[in-house]
């Protein structure tokens, strides 16, 4: 695995924990279709969750949260009507996002941002 590639998958690990920790039901991990990804989908409550993860080891080009433009806001929109076709759902969604920086030394930090759009 790459280098780039670890980082993510280990930003994404501390993500579910968190959400876990935070009394989240994780439903699935990078869940895949014709129009792309979704790293992570959960419930929190009646409320069903499509959350964006961004791990970046430092923040020489911004904060990791940055990193979700409008753009890729409006591809987990369209993401998430993909993943209500196969999985329906009655209730609330919302769009989270989790950014996490793993410095060269020290802890990872993590920041939740519910509702982020």
């Amino acid at each position: 695995m790459l280098p780039k590639d670890q980082l993510g998958k280990d930003g994404e690990d501390l993500a579910v924990r968190h959400l876990v920790g935070a009394g989240f039901v994780v439903a699935t991990r990078n869940w895949r279709c014709a129009a792309g990804e979704i790293d992570i989908v959960a419930h929190d409550g009646r409320d069903l969750v499509i959350v964006e993860v961004k791990t970046r080891t430092s923040t020489t080009y911004g904060d990791p949260v940055e990193a979700v433009t409008y753009r890729k806001q409006r591809k987990l929109r369209e993401l998430a009507v993909w993943w209500l076709h196969e999985h329906p759902h009655r209730g609330p969604i919302r769009f989270d996002v989790i950014s996490v920086l793993y410095p060269k030394r020290g802890h990872p930090q993590l920041e939740h941002w519910r509702g982020a759009f």
